[in-house]
């Protein structure tokens, strides 16, 4: 069985834990395939990023938990890189990249997307007229930006836009001129050949009730022929593998054969009756 996640965060950017324990954890929860995907350098935009110097201390942990633990877990090292970060003086470290979009350009200011309700009150009203289109049209429009990045290998939480609309008070979920532009851009992403993260990091910070994205779009993923892998965006060891056994009957339920999985030899396309 493969259990998998490449989308973790420890104390060098937003996390809450040590390398090494986020390891031993993921050890004792059965993962066998662990990747690290620090907040790559984005500062002074990002304080969440990490810094120069917390970047050389992650990869030398990174390379400790590597060797001590090699014959109990698969550890690969990765980075989470920003649309206006794009930070990649060291990707010959990395064994992958997520891309991502957290903040987007409101009036010449970047504004966090996904900071706190009352921010994407804000950025809506005061950057896109009270038009929740045209702010998902904004956003999309780096979501596909990030995509074309030949470094990046998966793109995360895809419509972290809805971090705050799981009641639908911005839009439902099924408004129609919301799904194109959501659609429009997973189109793009799989032109550019990238996988894209099923992710439950709002589930377990008491978000979201499903993960990124929502079903309405992974079922479009699937007919389109989408690439998939599945993460928790753990920020806190304990969430490690939040939500994973629901969120692997939802990628079933949408049609799924195959995830994708990090090797020595790169991503492979592996059954999902392996996960």
């Amino acid at each position: 069985m493969i259990k998998q996640n490449l989308h973790t965060h420890s104390l060098y950017c937003d996390g809450k834990n040590k390398i090494e324990d986020i390891v031993i954890e993921a050890i004792e929860r059965g993962f066998n395939i662990l990747g690290f995907s620090g907040h790559g350098y984005n500062r002074p935009i990002d304080d969440y990023s990490m810094t120069l110097e917390n970047t050389e201390l992650y990869y030398s942990d990174l390379k400790y938990v590597k060797q001590k633990y090699k014959d109990k877990i698969k550890i690969y090292v990765g980075i989470e890189e920003d649309s206006c970060g794009r930070y990649f003086k060291d990707k010959e470290c990395l064994d992958y990249v997520i891309g991502s979009v957290h903040f987007i350009n409101v009036n010449g200011k970047f504004e966090e997307v996904d900071l706190s309700k009352e921010v994407t009150d804000n950025i809506i009203k005061n950057g896109f007229n009270g038009s929740f289109i045209e702010y998902a049209k904004a956003y999309y429009n780096e979501v596909k930006k990030v995509s074309k990045w030949s470094e990046v290998d998966i793109v995360g939480h895809i419509d972290l836009l809805m971090k705050f609309n799981d009641n639908e008070e911005y839009i439902s979920f099924s408004d129609k001129e919301y799904l194109d532009i959501a659609y429009n851009c997973i189109d793009e992403i799989i032109l550019n050949d990238k996988i894209i993260e099923v992710n439950t990091g709002a589930i377990s910070r008491g978000y979201r009730t499903k993960p990124y994205p929502y079903v309405n779009l992974l079922k479009y993923i699937n007919e389109k022929g989408g690439k998939i892998c599945l993460n928790s965006d753990c920020h806190e060891k304990s969430n490690i593998d939040c939500y994973y056994n629901e969120s692997m009957k939802i990628i079933k339920n949408c049609g799924f054969k195959n995830m994708m999985m990090l090797s020595d030899n790169g991503f492979l396309k592996k059954s999902i009756d392996e996960f």
